[in-house]
C-alpha cells in the first residue's frame, strides 16, 4: 500500500465512532485486502477495552485481511455484536466463504456470546452460509437473539443449511440447560422458496421464542406459507410477521388465518402483494377482527385485492379454457413464429386456415402501462411475442422503456422469472438481430433510465434497479446479445452508486457474470 494511501486510512480511522463499547467502521470504505492494509483497523480492535460491537458494514474484507481482523478479535471475548453488512463489496463468491470461516473462528476461539449478527447484503449464496455454519453451531451463539441476513441470496440449499445450523445450535444450547432463544430473524430477497422456507419452518418449530420474522420478496408459495404458518403457531410471541411479496393464494392465507386466530401479541402484519385471493383475504380479515388485540399495522390490502381478485379469477378460467383449445396449434411451432396461430375454418375449403396477423389482446397493452407479476402471467404461455410484437425495436428508446417495464415484475419465484426472462429474450433478440437498430444508443438509454448515467435531458431514474439487473445478468449470457457492450456495462455497474449498493446480490451476479463475458 503506497505511504499516501495509508495517510488517507490513518485519517479515516482516525474519525472511526466510538461509543458505548462499539467500534465503528461503517461505511469508511475502506478496501482491506492484505494484512498490510489492515493493520490500522487490527491496531484500533486490540486497544479497545471491553468491545461489545463492531461494526464493518460498507467496506470491502479479503481473506487475508479477514485472517488478520479474526486473529485480533480472539481476545475479545465481551463481544456481543457483529454489524457486519455489505462489507464484501466487489468479492468474488469464492473468497467469501473462507473469510467468514476466519471470522466465526476468531469469535469462538475468544468464547464470544454474541447477542446479533447482521451478515445481510452480503451476496455470497448457499457457499456463503457454510462459511458461518460453524459460529451458528458453536457455543458463541447459544445467546444470539438477532439473526439478520436480507439480500444473501441464499437460495433453497443456503435456507436449508441455515435451518439446520440453527436446529444444531439449540440442541446444544439446550443440552447445556441454556437453550436458544432467537428473537428476530431477517431473510428478505433470498429466493429461499418452498424448500427452503419449509426447512426453516421446522427450526422456527424447534426454537419457539421468535417475536419478529421477516422474509419478504422469497418466492414462497403456498406450500412454503402454510409451513411457516404452523411454525408461527408455536412461537406465541410473535410481534412483526412480514412476508411481503410472496404469493400466499387461498390455501397460505387461510393457513395463516388459522395461526393468526391464537396469536396474541401480534402489533404488525405485512402481507402486501402476497395474491391472497378474496377467500384467502376474507378469512385474514376475520381473524384480526376476532384476535389481535395489539394490532398497529396490516400491510395487507385486502379490501382492494379482494375486489380485484375476483375479476381476475373469472378472467384466469375463461383464459385457461383459450389456451387448451389453442396449445395444439403451439406445439412444434418453436419460437420462430412471430404471431400466434388459430384455427378458423376458411369459407371456402370447410378447413382450419392459420390468421398469421391476428393482433395482440388489449391484456398488453395493459400490462405495459401498469406492470405487475400478474398481469404478465395471465398473458399466457405467448406473453414473450406479443410484448415483441407491441413494441417499435426500431427506437432504442421504446425497446429500453418496454425492457424495464418488464424487468419491473422480476420475482425470484420461477413462473415469474421465467416468464420475464422469455419476454426479455424475444424482445432483445428482435431488437438486436434488426439491422437498423442502434445498440449503443439502447444500453446508453438504459443506463440513464438506470441512474447510472447522467443526461442532459431530464430523466427520472428508477427508483428500485433489482429486477433490471437481475434481467441484464440473463441478457447478457444470451447469443444474441453484442458482446462489445459488455465493457461498457461492466464500467458503469462497477461505479459506486447509492441505488446499485441496495440491490447488492443483483449486482455481484451480474458482475460476475460480466466478468466472464
Amino acid at each position: 500500500m503506497a505511504s499516501e494511501d495509508i495517510a488517507k486510512l490513518a485519517e479515516t480511522l482516525a474519525k472511526t465512532q466510538v461509543a458505548g463499547g462499539q467500534l465503528s467502521f461503517k461505511g469508511k470504505s475502506l478496501k482491506l485486502n492484505t494484512a498490510e492494509d489492515a493493520k490500522d483497523v487490527i491496531k484500533e480492535i486490540e486497544d479497545f477495552d471491553s468491545l461489545e460491537a463492531l461494526r464493518l458494514e460498507g467496506n470491502t474484507v479479503g481473506v487475508e485481511a479477514a485472517r488478520v481482523i479474526a486473529k485480533a478479535l480472539e481476545k475479545k471475548s465481551e463481544l456481543k455484536r457483529c454489524h457486519w453488512s455489505d462489507m464484501f463489496t466487489g468479492r468474488l463468491r469464492t473468497e467469501i466463504p473462507p473469510a467468514l470461516i476466519s471470522l466465526g473462528e476468531g469469535l469462538i476461539t475468544a468464547g464470544a456470546q454474541l447477542v446479533e449478527l447482521d451478515l445481510s447484503d452480503n451476496a455470497f449464496g448457499p457457499d456463503g452460509v457454510q462459511g458461518f455454519e460453524a459460529l451458528l453451531k458453536s457455543s458463541a451463539c447459544f445467546t444470539l437473539q438477532e439473526l439478520k441476513l436480507n439480500n444473501c441470496g441464499m437460495g433453497i440449499g443456503g435456507g436449508k443449511i441455515l435451518a439446520a445450523a440453527l436446529t444444531e445450535c439449540h440442541r446444544k444450547s439446550s443440552a447445556q440447560g441454556k437453550p436458544l432463544a432467537l428473537k428476530v430473524f431477517v431473510a428478505g430477497r433470498n429466493r429461499l422458496e418452498n424448500d427452503g422456507a419449509t426447512a426453516l419452518a421446522e427450526a422456527f418449530r424447534v426454537i419457539g421464542t421468535l417475536e419478529e420474522v421477516h422474509m419478504p420478496q422469497n418466492g414462497i408459495n403456498h406450500p412454503g406459507i402454510t409451513a411457516l404458518a404452523q411454525a408461527f403457531a408455536v412461537n406465541p410471541l410473535l410481534r412483526v410477521i412480514n412476508l411481503n411479496d410472496n404469493t400466499f393464494t387461498e390455501k397460505g392465507a387461510v393457513a395463516m388465518a388459522e395461526t393468526l386466530k391464537t396469536l396474541r401479541q401480534v402489533e404488525v402484519i405485512n402481507f402486501g402483494d402476497c395474491l391472497v385471493r378474496s377467500k384467502g383475504a376474507v378469512a385474514i380479515a376475520d381473524a384480526i377482527r376476532g384476535g389481535l388485540p395489539k394490532l398497529k399495522e396490516e400491510g395487507e390490502e385486502e379490501e382492494e385485492e379482494a375486489e380485484e381478485e375476483e375479476e381476475e379469477d373469472e378472467e384466469e378460467e375463461e383464459e385457461e379454457e383459450e389456451e387448451e383449445e389453442e396449445e395444439p396449434q403451439q406445439r412444434g411451432q418453436g419460437e420462430k413464429s412471430a404471431t400466434p396461430s388459430r384455427k378458423i375454418l376458411d369459407p371456402n375449403t370447410g378447413e382450419p386456415a392459420p390468421v398469421l396477423s391476428s393482433p395482440p389482446p388489449a391484456d398488453v397493452s395493459t400490462f405495459l402501462a401498469f406492470p405487475s407479476p400478474e398481469k404478465l402471467l395471465r398473458l399466457g404461455p405467448k406473453s414473450s411475442v406479443l410484448i415483441a410484437q407491441q413494441t417499435d425495436t426500431s427506437d432504442p428508446e421504446k425497446v429500453v422503456s418496454a425492457f424495464l417495464k418488464v424487468s419491473s415484475v422480476f420475482k425470484d419465484e420461477a413462473t415469474v422469472r421465467m416468464a420475464v426472462q422469455d419476454a426479455v429474450d424475444a424482445l432483445m433478440q428482435k431488437a438486436f438481430n434488426s439491422s437498423s437498430f442502434n445498440s449503443n444508443t439502447f444500453l446508453t438509454r438504459l443506463l440513464v433510465h438506470m441512474g447510472l448515467l447522467k443526461s442532459e435531458d431530464k430523466v427520472k431514474a428508477i427508483a428500485n434497479l433489482y429486477g433490471p439487473l437481475m434481467a441484464l445478468n440473463h441478457m447478457v449470457q444470451q447469443d444474441y446479445f453484442p458482446k462489445a457492450l459488455a465493457p461498457l456495462l461492466l464500467a458503469f455497474v462497477t461505479k459506486p452508486n447509492s441505488a446499485l449498493e441496495s440491490c447488492s446480490f443483483a449486482r455481484h451476479s451480474l458482475l460476475q457474470t460480466l466478468y466472464k463475458v
